[in-house]
C-alpha cells in the first residue's frame, strides 16, 4: 500500500546523482510506496539525443540540436508506470537505452536551450500530478522548493559494474573498462558543465548507494519523507 499524508499541494520528490547511482530504480519503487507518478527526466533529454541521430546531427552542432529540441513533438502521458515519455507520437522505451544515445545524450543536455524547454514539461507535469522526479539538476534547478531532496551517490566502479550488467542484459555486448570510461566521461561532463551542472548543498539528504540495495535506499527515503510530512 502507498505511503500517504493529508497535504495540500501535490508531493513532489527530488533525486538527484551522476549516472549508475541508482537513480531510475530507487524512483520507481519510491513513486511506488508514495502513490505518485516517477518521472524520469533523463529519458526526455534521451528522447531528444535519439532525435538528433535520427536526423544524421552531431550532438555537437548546438544550433541544429537547439532547433531540434525545440521543434520536436514532446510529450509526457500518465502511464500505468508513471509518467511516459512521447516522442512524434510513439512511446520511447528502449529505443533510448543504446550506448550511442547515452553519449549523444550528454551532450545536448549541456545545452541551456534544450534544459530549458524540457524543464518546462517537468515543472506543468509535476505541479499537476505530483512525482518523483530524479536527473541531475532536480533539486537544484527544476524544483528548487520542494522539501525532499535526495542525492544518491556511489563509487564509480560499482556505478559502472551496474551499468555494465545492465547493457549486457539486453544483450548489448559492450566492454567493462568502455562503460568505466563512459562513466568518468560523463561525470566530468556533468559536473563542469556551465548550465545547471550537477550538484548538491545541505538541503539535501545524501545517500551513498555502494553497499545499498534499492529497496534499503528507499526505506531510508521513505523514514525522511514521512518524518517531514508529519513535522
Amino acid at each position: 500500500m502507498a505511503d500517504r499524508s493529508v497535504r495540500t499541494a501535490p508531493l513532489i520528490v527530488a533525486i538527484d546523482g551522476p549516472s549508475g547511482s541508482g537513480k531510475s530504480t530507487v524512483a520507481r519503487l519510491l513513486a511506488r510506496r508514495l502513490g505518485v507518478p516517477v518521472l524520469d527526466t533523463g529519458a526526455m533529454y534521451r528522447a531528444i539525443g535519439l532525435k538528433v541521430l535520427a536526423c544524421g546531427v552531431s550532438p555537437d552542432d548546438r544550433e541544429a540540436v537547439i532547433a531540434i529540441s525545440e521543434s520536436a513533438d514532446l510529450e509526457l502521458r500518465p502511464s500505468a508506470y508513471g509518467v511516459a515519455v512521447v516522442l512524434d507520437g510513439e512511446p520511447v522505451a528502449e529505443r533510448i537505452r543504446t550506448p550511442a544515445v547515452t553519449e549523444a545524450t550528454s551532450r545536448v543536455a549541456t545545452y541551456p536551450e534544450v534544459r530549458r524547454r524540457l524543464v518546462e514539461l517537468q515543472r506543468g507535469c509535476a505541479a499537476r500530478l505530483g512525482a518523483v522526479v530524479e536527473g541531475r539538476d532536480i533539486g537544484t534547478r527544476v524544483f528548487p522548493d520542494t522539501r525532499h531532496k535526495f542525492f544518491l551517490e556511489a563509487r564509480a566502479q560499482v556505478r559502472a559494474e551496474r551499468r555494465h550488467l545492465e547493457l549486457l542484459a539486453r544483450g548489448q555486448e559492450v566492454g567493462f573498462a568502455e562503460v568505466l570510461s563512459d562513466i568518468e566521461r560523463r561525470d566530468a561532463r556533468d559536473s563542469e558543465r556551465q548550465d545547471s551542472p550537477l550538484r548538491r548543498d545541505a538541503s539535501y539528504v545524501v545517500i551513498d548507494t555502494s553497499e545499498l540495495t534499492a529497496a534499503e535506499a528507499v526505506e531510508r527515503m521513505v523514514e525522511v519523507i514521512r518524518n517531514r510530512e508529519e513535522s
